[in-house]
């Protein structure tokens, strides 16, 4: 299994395919669609494929869902080998749209659509040979081999937040249902918020999905559950092979990160003294303000190098405190999600909604 697309329901498709063209870089990969009730645009970078979907009326689904929610990620696309034999495993399922082959010169594209517990919408598709981007739009365009876009290689992981309780009903509804398995979990707690979070993994380890609850009212957490109006997807984290620069040309696009104080980097040092960087690439990870954790493993016969794993965390992208993307660089076989940063994250995402909490 791997992820095939992710579906962003917008109030202005075209405008956001134009910012993330300026600002992250991706590139316009097809012509748009336009129906009397939907405007779809993609935009790629690498094997990240992101359609955008805004309403050309009320009988857009795409305007319900904005009635009922802030701009976000509505579906997540995941292409499958054998579909017959998948969706045969999943007993219980809600299907949306139930099994179709759509024949084509070189192959075939078969398809579904099931309702995930928390309401997110989840498409299995089966691709062989040259396929159509939209199974529900065979005749638009098809699915394209281009990488597109100038900074990213594709999804490392999609992080779904859940109401304070429903943590362990939905790692279960995917365990059950997609056979995922539990890779990490770990609580973090702050004077002001917390989370806990699980970690799910598919049998390749091509899907990383954690699933994240809050601890407290005043949790971040707990804030994307009340904007959103529900549960919902808080980030995608894109790789990159290169954060330190793609970060700091992405600010000069405009893009505005969470802010890291220099105490951060202080006390990343007295962590990690041993940190392999140049004098040059510190003050360049400092200047673009990455925040760095370091993994000891057992995979590595080179003890001088332990897994580094290198995470940024951009703005909120929607007027609501919402959604945001992840920067992540993972070096000599990173596995983990930077626990160890993940307070300085929650310090940052505080600081954010205190200063705006003293502005309004």
């Amino acid at each position: 299994m791997k992820i095939d697309q992710i579906h962003f329901y917008v109030e202005n498709a075209s405008w956001w395919r134009n910012w993330f063209i300026s600002q992250m870089g991706f590139e316009a990969v097809t012509s748009p669609y336009r129906d009397k009730h939907t405007l779809i645009e993609v935009v790629k970078s690498g094997e990240a494929e992101f359609l955008l979907y805004s309403p050309e009326s009320e009988e857009s689904p795409v305007a319900a869902y904005l009635k009922q929610h802030p701009p976000g990620v509505a579906e997540v696309t995941f292409e499958v080998s054998y579909l017959e034999e998948t969706l045969a495993k999943m007993q219980g399922v809600t299907l949306l749209r139930p099994l179709q082959t759509i024949p084509t010169n070189s192959g075939h594209l078969k398809w579904c659509q099931i309702l995930g517990v928390t309401g997110l919408i989840h498409t299995l598709v089966e691709r062989e040979g040259v396929t159509p981007l939209l199974p529900w739009l065979p005749q638009w365009q098809w699915k394209t081999t281009a990488k597109g876009g100038l900074f990213f290689t594709g999804i490392d992981h999609v992080v779904l937040n859940v109401a304070k309780g429903a943590l362990q009903s939905t790692v279960q509804w995917y365990e059950k249902i997609f056979g995922w398995q539990r890779k990490q979990a770990f609580t973090i707690q702050t004077p002001h918020s917390g989370l806990k979070s699980q970690v799910l993994v598919d049998s390749s380890g091509k899907v990383q999905f954690p699933i994240n609850e809050p601890t407290s009212e005043t949790s971040q957490i707990q804030e994307f559950i009340n904007y959103n109006r529900g549960a919902g997807i808080q980030h995608i984290a894109l790789q990159t092979p290169n954060i330190t620069d793609v970060t700091l040309t992405l600010k000069q696009r405009g893009v505005s990160f969470l802010r890291v104080p220099d105490t951060y980097y202080t006390q990343l040092k007295e962590r990690f003294p041993k940190l392999p960087f140049s004098t040059s690439e510190w003050e360049q990870v400092k200047e673009a303000q990455v925040l760095v954790d370091s993994e000891a493993s057992a995979l590595t016969t080179d003890f001088k190098k332990n897994p580094l794993l290198l995470q940024i965390f951009t703005q909120p992208i929607f007027q609501e405190p919402t959604f945001f993307f992840e920067l992540i660089e993972r070096r000599d076989r990173a596995q983990g999600f930077g626990e160890g940063n993940f307070r300085a994250l929650f310090e940052a995402i505080e600081r954010e909604q205190f200063s705006k909490n003293q502005q309004s």
